[in-house]
């Protein structure tokens, strides 16, 4: 017995995802790098490193951990943490915190702040690929996709009650992305998105505020407002096309340290990215990010069963919709919806968050292949 199991930990630390992991750690370095200069003319700027560098250590420890635990145990562990989580998200509506825009998703205790839906996140992947797992093997009755859907609305309703609209399109995105790989009929994927799109002209007239609409708005037309809501994006696509081919360098950005840009350390930290390291320092990270996200897409497709297969897609979706959207709005391709770059931006919270995830793909990674010795031998 004793041989065996030092046999399976063997070959476990030899399938370990070396690449994908030293990818991210390679781009966690860059942020850490890219956010102590995003963050160096502000006055709580050694306070925001010292959370992200917590965060950062945590976020390692917890992949590594989880990494170890074999992902089939996710399936009743995930359960326990969706309804923890989902307290969590009841939680926040009546004691949390927010921001301008009138969102309530936030717990701040002192200087700690922590956002549940982060971890929501993470639970509705695990959750949702169990009944995913189900229908594609055949057991697509009735009770499974009853029960898809009450797991899938519960997180997404209670988000959109705090009225944090970015958060929820990453929960829709997550979803239509699982569905769809899963292999659910067209036609049930294209009623959703008819509901979905249907629904757009009551948000707009009695969800949204005047500020998140004046959002959109300007997304249209930026320079419609440019001293008000179009002014953030005006600002970052100015940072971002003077930094030109190699950047004015690290703590040298015109626009970013003199403060003309607002949100430099989060929502638009990649226009510190294009103005301090230019061009070859955006190729840099945006190669970085395409590499994790096809690495992983490979883990999926070499997943040793439907589960893990799925959970590693979950991940993908929840990823990859915050890197493109994050860059997208910084340089004025898509709204402006607060969402922080995964590795790079300030967040404690995300940055574990991310880590997590992480680590879910690297026990999927690490059991693709079957152990030669079992318990049996």
């Amino acid at each position: 017995m004793y041989f065996v199991e030092k046999t399976k930990g063997i070959n476990l630390i030899k399938r370990f995802e070396y690449p994908l992991f030293i990818a991210v750690l390679v781009l966690s370095l860059i942020g850490m790098l890219v956010l102590s200069s995003a963050v160096f003319t502000k006055q709580d700027g050694a306070s925001i490193m010292k959370m992200q560098t917590i965060g950062l250590c945590i976020g390692i420890v917890l992949s590594l951990i989880i990494s170890a635990i074999d992902y089939k145990d996710f399936k009743t562990l995930g359960f326990v943490f969706y309804i923890f989580s989902i307290c969590l998200l009841i939680l926040v509506l009546v004691i949390g915190t927010g921001d301008q825009l009138g969102s309530r998703s936030w717990f701040r205790l002192g200087g700690v702040s922590f956002q549940p839906s982060e971890i929501a996140k993470i639970t509705f992947i695990i959750v949702i690929s169990v009944f995913l797992e189900r229908i594609k093997e055949g057991n697509a009755d009735r009770k499974n996709i009853i029960k898809l859907g009450i797991y899938s609305i519960i997180p997404i309703a209670l988000v959109v009650a705090q009225k944090d609209f970015g958060t929820t399109l990453v929960f829709i995105f997550i979803f239509f992305v699982m569905i769809f790989i899963c292999g659910v009929p067209y036609k049930y994927i294209l009623t959703l998105l008819g509901i979905f799109f249907a629904s757009l002209p009551f948000v707009w007239m009695f969800v949204l505020n005047d500020k998140r609409k004046e959002r959109i708005l300007t997304f249209i037309s930026p320079e419609r407002d440019p001293q008000g809501a179009g002014f953030n994006v005006l600002r970052s696509k100015m940072a971002i096309g003077s930094g030109q081919i190699y950047g004015e360098g690290l703590f040298k950005g015109i626009q970013t340290q003199s403060g003309g840009v607002p949100v430099k350390e989060s929502d638009f930290i990649f226009s510190v990215v294009g103005e301090e390291l230019g061009f070859i320092g955006a190729t840099v990270i945006i190669v970085l990010v395409f590499f994790i996200l096809l690495r992983s897409i490979y883990i999926a497709r070499n997943s040793r069963d439907l589960y893990g297969s799925f959970l590693v897609v979950g991940v993908i979706s929840m990823m990859s919709f915050n890197f493109f959207e994050n860059i997208g709005m910084s340089i004025g391709l898509l709204p402006v919806t607060g969402l922080p770059l995964p590795f790079i931006s300030a967040g404690g919270t995300a940055m574990i968050t991310n880590y997590i995830a992480i680590g879910i793909i690297l026990s999927v990674s690490m059991r693709r292949k079957k152990v030669i010795f079992d318990n049996s031998q």
